[in-house]
C-alpha cells in the first residue's frame, strides 16, 4: 500500500510524550543529521509575536509576489490539511513531495525523541533549502527563543508583531517574560521590525536589540500608519505612502499592514509590492467570510464569518471588526481549547453579540466543554446556549433569528473543523 503523509505524521506523533517541550537541542541534532539545511536557505524573514503573525506574513508574501519574487512560507498550525504549513516558491507542497520529505526526516532522526513540531519544522527547512526561491517567510510556532524555527543565524529581517498574554504555561505569566521569549529571534546586526507594543514589551525588545546591535524599526518611532478618507497612509524616513485599505478585514489589520510595509521597505521593494500587499493578501480563518460550500449552502443566514482568534487581544480585535460592520443581529458560535482564557476572549464581544451558542471542538481532547463556555459567556454579559455541535448551533441560531449574522470563533482548531465540514 502506498505510504501517505498522514501515516508518517502519525508515526512522528509517537516520538515524544509531550506535544510541547521547548528546547533546541533535538532540532540541532536532526538538522545536523540532515546536512544542516538551515545554512542553505534563501534570505529569511523570521516572524514572532502573539497576534497578527499570519496576517502580517500574508501581506508580506503578497507584496513580494507582487514585485515578481518567488517566496517560500512556513506557518502553523494548519487548518484543514498539514500541507498548508509548507508553501514552496508560492505553491503548497504536494502530497508526494511531503510524504518523501517526512520519510527522509523520520529515517534521519533514527527513532530518537523529538516533538512533532520539531521534526516537521526540520522537514520544512529541508524542503526550503532544496527548492530555489528569492525569500523565505518563517513563522514562529510558539515563543521564539526556543522555538524550532529559531535556527537561522543571519536572517534578512526579523519581525515582532504585537505581544500579549498567551501560552503563559510555556512562556511566562507577564508581558515582560513573554516579550523576552519573542525577542529571542533577534539576531546580531539583523534589522528588526516591531509592530505596536505595550511599553513593557517594547522595553524588553529594545534592550535585546541594543545588546545585539540590531537596527530597530519600531512603530511610533521609525514608522507610522493610519487611515484617512478610506485610504491607508503610511510614513517613515523614506516618505509617505497612500494606499488602498488592506483586503484583510478589521481595524487591527491596519497595524499589521504597517508592519508588512516596513518589512517591504527594508527589503528595498517598490510601489508594486506595497499595492499588492494591501490588495492581494489572503489568510483563511481571519475574519473570513464563508459564501458557499456544503455547510453554508443549507443556511438562511445572510452572512457567515469565520475567525480563529483565541486570546483576549484577539477577542478585542474581533469585537472591533464586528463594530465596523453594518448593524445586524449577531450570533456567535464559539468553541475553545482549555489552555485559553475563555472569559478574557469573550468579554470584549459582550457588546457585539446578541446570542452565543457554545460548542465543543470535535476530536480535540483539550476542548473546553460547551457548558463551561456557556457559563463563561454568561459571566461576561452574553446570553448563551449550550449546543451539541456546530450543526445544532446553526439550527438553534436559525430558529431564534433566521436572518442573524453568524460569527464562528474561538479557536483555529474549530476553524479548521468548519473549513473541512464546508469542503476545504
Amino acid at each position: 500500500m502506498t505510504q501517505t503523509s498522514d501515516a508518517v505524521l502519525d508515526r512522528m506523533m509517537a516520538l515524544h510524550p509531550k506535544v510541547i517541550d521547548l528546547t533546541l537541542d533535538r532540532v540541532w541534532r536532526l538538522l545536523d543529521a540532515l546536512g544542516n539545511p538551515q545554512d542553505r536557505l534563501p534570505p529569511v524573514i523570521h516572524i514572532a509575536g502573539t497576534n497578527g503573525k499570519g496576517s502580517t506574513q500574508a501581506m508580506i508574501r503578497a507584496g513580494l509576489e507582487g514585485a515578481g519574487k518567488t517566496v517560500h512560507a512556513y506557518t502553523s498550525p494548519h487548518l484543514a490539511r498539514f500541507h498548508e504549513r509548507i508553501r514552496l516558491a508560492g505553491t503548497l507542497i504536494t502530497e508526494d513531495a511531503l510524504t518523501d520529505l517526512l520519510d527522509r526526516c523520520y529515517d534521519a532522526n533514527g527513532g530518537e525523541a523529538i516533538t512533532y513540531f520539531e521534526i516537521t519544522t526540520c522537514a520544512a527547512i529541508l524542503a526550503f533549502a532544496e527548492t530555489p526561491a528569492d525569500y523565505l517567510l518563517l513563522e514562529v510556532g510558539l515563543g521564539g527563543r526556543l522555538d524550532a524555527t529559531n535556527v537561522v543565524a543571519h536572517p534578512a529581517v526579523t519581525v515582532i508583531t504585537p505581544v500579549d498574554l498567551d501560552h503563559q504555561q510555556f512562556l511566562g505569566d507577564t508581558i515582560e517574560a513573554i516579550a523576552g521569549e519573542k525577542a529571542g529571534i533577534i539576531k546580531k546586526g539583523a534589522p528588526c521590525v516591531v509592530a505596536p507594543q505595550q511599553d513593557a514589551a517594547l522595553d524588553v525588545i529594545e534592550r535585546r536589540a541594543m545588546g545585539l546591535a540590531a537596527p530597530l524599526l519600531a512603530h511610533g518611532q521609525h514608522w507610522h500608519v493610519t487611515t484617512e478618507r478610506g485610504r491607508l497612509v503610511y510614513q517613515d524616513d523614506h516618505g509617505l505612502l497612500d494606499l488602498p485599505l488592506p483586503v484583510l478585514r478589521g481595524p487591527h489589520q491596519i497595524q499589521n499592514a504597517g508592519t508588512a510595509l516596513t518589512v517591504l521597505r527594508q527589503l528595498g521593494l517598490d510601489d508594486a509590492a506595497y499595492e499588492a500587499a494591501m490588495t492581494a493578501a489572503s489568510w483563511p480563518a481571519r475574519m473570513q467570510r464563508l459564501t458557499d460550500g456544503p455547510l453554508i449552502d443549507r443556511l438562511s443566514a445572510p452572512e457567515v464569518w469565520l475567525d480563529g482568534g483565541h486570546n483576549p487581544a484577539a477577542g478585542a480585535a474581533l469585537a472591533a471588526t464586528l463594530a465596523d460592520l453594518p448593524d445586524a443581529p449577531t450570533h456567535l458560535i464559539c468553541g475553545m481549547i482549555n489552555t485559553k482564557d475563555v472569559a478574557g476572549f469573550l468579554a470584549p464581544m459582550a457588546t457585539q453579540g446578541d446570542h452565543l451558542f457554545a460548542i465543543g471542538i470535535p476530536g480535540e481532547p483539550n476542548a473546553v466543554p460547551a457548558a463551561d463556555i456557556a457559563v463563561a459567556a454568561t459571566q461576561v454579559g452574553l446570553t448563551a446556549t449550550e449546543c451539541d455541535d456546530v450543526h445544532a448551533a446553526l439550527a438553534a441560531s436559525a430558529a431564534l433569528q433566521p436572518n442573524a449574522r453568524i460569527v464562528i470563533c474561538g479557536s483555529l482548531y474549530l476553524a479548521g473543523h468548519i473549513l473541512r465540514e464546508n469542503g476545504a
